[in-house]
């Protein structure tokens, strides 16, 4: 006891032995309240600190997943029109090659007026090639791709069931080169 400061010495001297226990036991037990309850506050702090934090998350999360969804749908869109340009590019491009075509068909026929034979059997026929020559390019100069599929699907809403069968014709005609260059 000679560590022991005077004034607790004297008050342990003073008071009974059991006494003494229980004031220890409930200062034990005070002081294990008040961590308890410290304890509490600190939990129910932390607690909302980590809610507050998951909910930024969350939202984080959330407007994340919006901005991806935006450039995913931006992104589409672009392919969309990018694909949209080459088709028209395309288009533009057969509709030229077309007219090329019609050209060369009409400057053909030229030649052949020029270059073949003006009289007898022979003239009438070369005649007859410059002109259908001629008169097919103009046709394609003048009405190009979209003319040719007005005029084929005008054909075949006149001529239904002919047009069928030439279909059927056509594509057995395909099967039997496929399957012969196959064996």
């Amino acid at each position: 006891m000679a560590n022991v400061p005077t004034n607790i010495r004297n008050r342990e001297e003073s008071k009974p032995a059991t006494q003494f226990g229980t004031d220890i036991k409930n200062k034990a037990y005070e002081a294990g309240a008040a961590v308890t309850e410290k304890a509490k506050e600190t939990a129910s702090v932390v607690g909302d600190k980590a809610k507050d934090f998951a909910t930024s998350v969350v939202s984080s999360a959330g407007e994340m997943a919006s901005n991806v969804g935006q450039k995913a749908k931006d992104a589409a869109s672009s392919a969309a029109h990018s694909v949209g340009d080459v088709a028209t590019t395309v288009g533009k491009q057969a509709e030229n090659a077309t007219s090329a075509v019609g050209s060369e068909m009409k400057s053909l026929a030229s030649t052949i007026r020029e270059k073949g034979p003006h009289e007898g059997m022979l003239g009438s026929a070369s005649s007859a090639v410059a002109n259908s020559l001629e008169s097919g390019g103009r046709y394609l100069q003048e009405e190009g791709l979209g003319g040719i599929g007005d005029e084929l699907t005008g054909l075949i809403k006149r001529n239904p069931l002919p047009s069928v069968l030439i279909g059927i014709g056509i594509g057995f005609l395909i099967a039997r080169a496929t399957s012969s260059r196959s064996s």
